[in-house]
């Protein structure tokens, strides 16, 4: 009798179908690879259990033997003799193409196979930041500024391959201009073959003569460079302008990255922005705001006249369209609003408390505004 619950081992039930038994498999076969476990003797011996469980499981025969007698040879006595996964270790031919296309999806998810990338392909270069302040009319309406970089790029004299007049280089013996070496390792398994960066070009596939005198075989010098760069109207604080080829020089031809720009604008001694909007508090006597009256505003860069009807209430929000600031990427602008507060006069001459008063008398006769006396019930 096997003295081995398979079925626990792979964690599945006794009804599991062949396809929970495979996947099981695959989950705990990669969980005790050795590759995986370097060094851990106890998960070298589960991984032993969970192969000679799947070898009786994923075989109908062997399973339904186990199922009936506990022993994937039937009424064989044990697994002394003929099972393969005794004394001798495991007999993987019985796997057919199942186990070498297991372990080939399991390490297919760790990056192997061929599908590394390759050295000498062209790299874009690394993308760069660089903070722009604007007043609040730059940020409105765009302009045109200077901005000062520090950035990497593609050496003149060698044309980024760090060689002497950009020739004077070879091929790496070593790895045969793939910057890769392959090892091979014997292991429980048999052969394993892994990919590492080759040690003598450092994975760049040649080797350098004689440097350049320029960058010392870098291939990319640092450089300061004033740049002019078009800032569009509508940005804002927060608004980041993406400028491409810009940034850090590429490698092995590859493009220069980008400049991100990151944008800081000014505030403005009258107006608020509020998105493409902006807003002005509009202060006016009360004698304006009772007899109307056509009065100049401050724009984002120009007076603009807005006219005050008669009766004007405190709050009273005048919308001049077309006066905010310009929206971002289109040829539309937001507009303006001018929040109208009425100001009452510091101090009175004697004719003009009169004048006041008689007014006051005006108003009351045409019961406005309506008032109670304290004598009402409220």
């Amino acid at each position: 009798m096997a003295s081995k619950d398979y079925y626990k081992i792979l964690g599945v039930s006794k009804t599991a179908t062949d396809e929970e038994i495979k996947k099981a498999y695959r989950s705990m076969a990669k969980k005790y690879h050795p590759d995986l476990n370097p060094g851990d003797a106890s998960a070298a011996d589960k991984l032993k259990e969970v192969n000679e469980a799947y070898e009786v499981l994923s075989d109908k025969q062997k399973r339904s033997n186990y199922d009936q007698f506990g022993d994937p040879n039937g009424m064989a006595s044990g697994f002394g003799g003929g099972a393969g996964a005794g004394a001798g270790g495991f007999d993987f031919s019985s796997f057919g193409g199942g186990f070498g296309d297991i372990f080939g999806d399991i390490f297919s998810s760790f990056g192997g196979g061929n599908r590394r990338r390759d050295p000498n392909a062209p790299m874009q270069g690394a993308d760069i930041q660089a903070r722009i302040n604007l007043s609040f009319e730059e940020a409105a309406f765009g302009a045109k500024k200077s901005i000062n970089l520090n950035r990497s790029e593609t050496c003149a004299e060698c044309h980024g391959t760090g060689a002497k007049n950009g020739t004077a280089y070879s091929t790496c013996s070593r790895c045969g201009g793939s910057g890769r070496i392959t090892t091979r390792q014997n292991t429980m398994f048999g052969q394993m073959l892994s990919e590492s960066t080759c040690p003598d070009c450092s994975g760049t596939g040649r080797k350098i003569k004689e440097k350049c005198s320029s960058c010392q075989g870098a291939g990319y010098t640092r450089a300061n460079r004033s740049i002019e760069v078009n800032i569009p109207g509508g940005v804002n604080t927060g608004t980041i302008l993406t400028l491409r080829g810009q940034g850090e020089a590429g490698k092995n031809g590859g493009p220069a990255g980008d400049l991100q720009l990151l944008i800081k604008a000014g505030d403005h001694k009258v107006l608020k922005r509020d998105g493409y909007d902006v807003f002005e508090d509009v202060y006016v006597s009360f004698t304006d705001a009772l007899l109307g009256k056509k009065i100049d505003i401050a724009g984002i860069n120009e007076k603009l006249s807005i006219t005050i009807p008669a009766l004007t209430q405190t709050g009273t929000i005048i919308t001049v369209k077309g006066k905010g600031t310009k929206v971002l990427n289109k040829n539309s602008y937001g507009d303006l609003f001018a929040k109208i507060i009425v100001e009452m006069p510091k101090s009175l001459s004697k004719r003009e408390r009169e004048l006041v008063e008689e007014l006051d008398r005006s108003i009351l006769d045409k019961e406005y505004p309506k008032k109670k006396s304290f004598s009402s019930k409220i």
